[in-house]
């Protein structure tokens, strides 16, 4: 992680990527310019509309800015959902480029009327490898369909490590190991046995393990019995989409990927091509996205507090976007034009 200090200059790629990317992206950039001006923007273009002109989605000056950068804002992409010639997800292909391999996602109680008081975990998600390497093919004439999944130990240890360097850094308490290693032996069972070796190494930190239905069950039941979760990509993908729940749905929910000197800060939600356009998006989840790099990787803890206490008051204030309330909502400017007096 980045040892930066609060007055040394940095660059971020920012990329907008589709549909309501183009909106929520910049409002987090005008965050951030009142807490951070002397960070270097720099836009770059990557997502399913630049592939329909370019015929990539990913353009290897995007790739080459954001290892310049070294910390990249990006914002949702839209992706086909059947098979199209030369397309892949860019946001994959770039966690695993730049190999930003632990994704992390929290889920905060934040005042308003979807979240559920009390709630205030962290899961980690290993970013690079298990079903969403790609590799996948068919047989039998296209009958049978065949998906590998890849855990490996260097990758299972770094992530582990990372998981219990930050519990102890930012003074969380327990770590519960989710995996299905009673059916999966052989890959769920590595990362099980890999992440507990990990964690004897740090006796002050409570860990627990369950099995990924029975941590779904919890999820649902009792999410307050977490703390921070570590687990493999599939289940981290969607363990973390349904504690956004809990957090106030998926249009407040942050995220960062961590690897070695690099960040990638991201909103959870997708490009959501039906409001695209419309100026109604939640800017919620892009701000804290940015409020997580300021904290996590640049070590502005100031900055950061700024912005998420900005968002709470601007929230506890009743102003909310029409994906929280839809009786008196307010447009993605308002909205970031009242989030942005609590930071004057």
């Amino acid at each position: 992680m980045s040892e930066s200090s609060a007055l040394s200059p940095i660059e971020l790629c920012v990329i907008e990527g589709d549909g309501i990317g183009r909106e929520v992206i910049p409002a987090a950039v005008e965050v951030l310019k009142h807490v951070a001006p002397d960070v270097i923007i720099r836009p770059m273009e990557a997502g399913w509309g630049y592939f329909q002109k370019h015929k990539t989605p990913l353009p290897d000056e995007t790739i080459q800015v954001a290892r310049e950068c070294k910390a990249i804002l990006f914002g949702a992409v839209s992706s086909p959902a059947y098979p199209v010639e030369g397309y892949f997800s860019p946001i994959v292909r770039l966690r695993r480029t730049l190999q930003a391999f632990a994704n992390l996602r929290p889920a905060q109680h934040l005042p308003v009327p979807t979240s559920r008081e009390g709630v205030d975990m962290l899961i980690v998600r290993e970013n690079t490898e298990d079903l969403y390497i790609g590799h996948e093919h068919t047989e039998d004439e296209g009958q049978t369909g065949i998906a590998e999944k890849v855990i490996t130990r260097d990758a299972t240890e770094r992530v582990t490590r990372l998981t219990y360097e930050l519990v102890r850094r930012i003074g969380r308490k327990k770590v519960t190991i989710v995996h299905k290693a009673n059916v999966l032996s052989q890959s769920d069972g590595l990362f099980r046995r890999v992440a507990l070796e990990i964690a004897a190494n740090y006796p002050e930190i409570i860990t627990d393990e369950l099995y990924v239905d029975t941590a779904a069950y919890w999820m649902v039941k009792d999410p307050n019995r977490f703390d921070v979760i570590l687990t493999p990509n599939l289940y981290g993908d969607i363990l973390s989409d349904m504690a956004a729940a809990w957090g106030g749905g998926m249009g407040l929910a942050p995220s960062l990927s961590l690897g070695e000197n690099i960040a990638l800060a991201e909103p959870v939600h997708g490009s959501a091509p039906d409001i695209a356009g419309k100026g109604i998006a939640n800017p919620t989840a892009s701000m804290l996205s940015v409020a997580m790099l300021l904290r996590l990787y640049w070590n502005r803890i100031e900055a950061a507090d700024k912005i998420e206490q900005a968002v709470r008051k601007t929230l506890s204030e009743g102003d909310y976007t029409v994906d929280i309330y839809t009786e008196g909502a307010i447009s993605t400017e308002d909205f970031t034009k009242r989030v942005c007096s609590h930071l004057s």
